[in-house]
């Protein structure tokens, strides 16, 4: 078996960045955020939508149909709360969301954040162009449903279905070391 010296590019590209980083003209490049690609931004948002399970809470009956539900219902939001120590939320109707609105409002809005259970890290991880694109795709399909209730506060009891999001048990989580092995 041959073997091959690995030549490690980075020795030799280093230098040459050092330098160019030396330059008292050269802007700083700003890093690239990634996106996906798509041949529209329609088909990106649509993507976007269906890997983040955003119909999962934001029309009810979804999970139930294994997702086998046409455009028409989607991203209607949900009469079911969902209850912690927040209070309790409800997902919102994203398809009148989108339509009260702009483009600029709704990516500052994703960035904002909001109440739990949405997550919001994860939204807020976007890039512009694929907040974006869910934008776009969410307005194409049109108004349409109801408006979500209003969030309750966590010490007023909701009047709709709600989804207790409290953890049970915690004391049920790892034990420190010296007593797991007892």
């Amino acid at each position: 078996m041959t073997h091959h010296r690995a030549i490690v590019p980075g020795l030799f590209v280093m230098p040459l960045l050092f330098a160019a980083g030396c330059r008292s003209d050269a802007a700083p490049t700003p890093p690239e955020v990634p996106a996906v690609a798509a041949a529209s931004d329609l088909e990106a948002g649509r993507y976007l939508v269906e890997i983040g399970g955003c119909n999962e809470c934001q029309y009810v009956g979804y999970i139930e149909a294994d997702g086998a539900l046409p455009d028409s219902l989607w991203l209607t939001g949900s009469p079911v709360g969902f209850r912690g120590p927040w209070g309790t939320s409800y997902a919102k109707n994203l398809r009148l969301t989108t339509h009260q609105l702009t483009e600029e409002q709704w990516v500052a809005r994703l960035q904002a954040g909001g109440l739990p259970p949405m997550p919001w890290p994860s939204v807020r991880a976007l890039s512009d162009a694929d907040a974006r694109a869910i934008y776009r795709f969410v307005r194409s399909l049109g108004p349409a449903g109801e408006l979500a209730p209003r969030p309750v506060g966590p010490d007023a009891e909701p009047v709709t279905p709600y989804l207790d999001l409290v953890p049970q048990h915690l004391d049920r989580l790892a034990a420190p070391a010296d007593s797991a092995a007892s």
